[in-house]
């Protein structure tokens, strides 16, 4: 049987990099964002595999919208959430870190839910997240990214373990890359061993057919959050990170 994959965020980036291969490997694919134009050009691309909805997960509507996509489909069996946002705010800029916590956490959680919901009745399924290596520590010149990437990991760990004292049958993949080169990072910062999103999406598509619980992208930044966890909180606090 052909997997039915729904993708928030397919738009650009990693997203749109993991909705080509799952397209490619011949699944039915529904895709989902904001950007209209860019789901039209993929649905024009896989007329017979692609179904599409602008969807805004902070939007009141949203729950709706995907729900509408996942009926278009035929059903879904595997949910990958690929949308968020970040920026450094030394600033503390209230927009920058309302706007943050608002799409990172509230809006993640919004769609996540309804995965494992829809799971839970369904009797089995997936789910794989976009985090970041940004939540294993808090990073000062990023406090509400770090912090609500943080979010993100303890709640797909917590539905993880729910899902096995329920014996609801539903795996989960918390995806932590580094610095990947997509629209994000784009700006006046030079980022530091950047990853190219067609690598970064050819790991996460391995891990989801594996099905492992935690994946961080690649090696290198496997050997930095390894060291970083080392540094006692009172050095930590007095590192000036660019």
């Amino acid at each position: 049987m052909e997997k039915r994959v729904i993708i928030i965020g397919a738009s650009s980036g990693i997203g749109r990099e993991v909705a080509l291969l799952f397209l490619k490997a011949g699944c039915r694919v529904g895709v989902a964002a904001r950007r209209e134009d860019r789901l039209r050009e993929l649905a024009e691309q896989f007329p017979s595999l692609v179904e599409w909805e602008r969807v805004d997960v902070n939007a009141a509507e949203s729950l709706e919208r995907l729900q509408a996509l996942v009926d278009r489909l035929g059903g879904m069996d595997i949910y990958f959430h690929a949308s968020g946002i970040g920026n450094q705010n030394q600033g503390l800029k209230p927009d920058i870190e309302d706007s943050t916590v608002q799409t990172n956490v509230v809006g993640f959680t919004r769609m996540v839910d309804f995965a494992f919901n829809y799971f839970a009745k369904q009797g089995g399924g997936q789910i794989g997240a976009i985090t970041s290596i940004a939540s294993t520590r808090g990073l000062g010149p990023a406090p509400s990214y770090s912090a609500t990437k943080a979010f993100q990991t303890h709640y797909l760990e917590a539905l993880t373990q729910l899902s096995c004292s329920r014996k609801l049958g539903i795996s989960i993949t918390d995806i932590r890359p580094g610095f990947v080169d997509t629209d994000l990072l784009a700006g006046d910062f030079n980022y530091p061993m950047k990853l190219s999103k067609e690598k970064v999406a050819k790991a996460i598509f391995r891990a989801l057919a594996k099905k492992k619980p935690v994946l961080t992208i690649d090696w290198r930044y496997r050997l930095l959050v390894f060291f970083w966890r080392l540094v006692p909180p009172p050095i930590w606090r007095r590192i000036k990170l660019a």
